[in-house]
């Protein structure tokens, strides 16, 4: 198995589990989505959370897919950048503690947080400072960076520079490396769709979405008229759907799977331990349909605790289920 590695903002998630909407009211935080906010506003988010119960654990969209697969026995490598303080070093010990070959970049502001706000549906709401993640930028990325490397999976939160995408999409081209790229959020897209859809048609392998996110891309709100649609510019498309399970398609070839029946206690990184599951299953040269089957696995078992940390006794009960799962062995 060659190595996949995730491209993306290097971030620590700060959870927080609320008891209403207030707070996401308070701070003009649309529920669902990812809002970038300054270091200003974190500071006054900061303040609106004193007294809440506050946990800890690395995040980011590509970085908690990588930090799937790294558990399912994968090769994972991560690149991003973080600052030189103790939330950097937290980053850094948590990759190399679950084998993610890690290349951190660093530089002097403040690693980058993730306020991850709970809601009592298991939704979940971002108001994400970037910090040091923001500085990633097109002249980090070198062939030697895709060296050893068959799949690059990039967030779509990146997409909002522009200069670092085409870098990153360019050199992995010349590299002959394969690109994944997961729409990140509805909001985003809807931001720099042209931008997106650029990227989709020229060089993107592989496309996550959910609902919203396939329908801002398409215009489609019908999630199988959009899987068809992001389909159309030939490459996978792969829809997540929630409760309702995911579908995918490749050329004439179109799959779904239904959803796993479990307690939802938080949604964090669902899509992203989905995607790690897909692309594993992928590597192994799985079908469709056990792709589809291992991320829906990954993601029942993540939505199951708070945040990225599921226990060891998860992850033993994980393992067992999947060397029963035909073309995982």
């Amino acid at each position: 198995m060659e190595k996949i590695i995730g491209i993306g903002n290097a971030l620590v998630d700060i959870l927080v589990r609320l008891e209403d909407e207030t707070l996401l009211e308070q701070m003009q935080l649309p529920k669902g989505g990812m809002t970038l906010i300054d270091e200003a506003r974190q500071k006054r988010l900061r303040a609106c959370m004193e007294g809440l119960k506050v946990e800890q654990a690395t995040g980011g969209s590509a970085g908690n897919a990588m930090l799937a697969l790294a558990r399912l026995g994968g090769k994972a490598g991560f690149v991003g950048k973080v600052g030189r303080d103790a939330l950097g070093k937290f980053y850094a010990d948590n990759c190399k503690a679950v084998g993610i070959d890690a290349r951190l970049l660093q530089c002097g502001l403040p690693t980058g947080v993730a306020n991850t706000f709970i809601t009592p549906d298991g939704e979940r709401t971002f108001g994400t400072c970037l910090g040091a993640a923001a500085t990633l930028q097109a002249s980090d990325i070198t062939p030697e960076l895709f060296e050893g490397v068959s799949m690059a999976h990039i967030e779509g939160y990146l997409v909002q520079n522009h200069e670092l995408m085409e870098a990153i999409c360019q050199t992995a081209m010349e590299m002959s490396v394969q690109l994944s790229l997961d729409l990140a959020s509805y909001n985003v897209v809807a931001a720099d769709l042209p931008f997106f859809r650029h990227l989709v048609q020229d060089y993107i392998d592989v496309v996550f979405a959910n609902e919203e996110e396939a329908a801002a891309f398409t215009g489609q709100r019908d999630p199988l008229e959009a899987l068809r649609a992001i389909a159309a510019y030939k490459c996978l498309a792969v829809v997540k759907l929630g409760s309702k399970g995911s579908s995918a398609r490749l050329g004439d070839e179109e799959v779904f799977v239904e959803a796993r029946k479990v307690p939802v206690v938080d949604t964090t990184a669902a899509g992203d331990f989905f995607a790690g599951g897909f692309l594993y299953a992928l590597d192994k040269g799985a079908s469709l349909k056990d792709c589809l089957n291992l991320g829906t696995l990954l993601a029942g078992y993540i939505i199951g605790v708070v945040g990225t940390r599921l226990p060891e006794e998860e992850w033993k009960s994980l393992t067992l289920t999947l060397s029963k799962e035909r073309g995982f062995k």
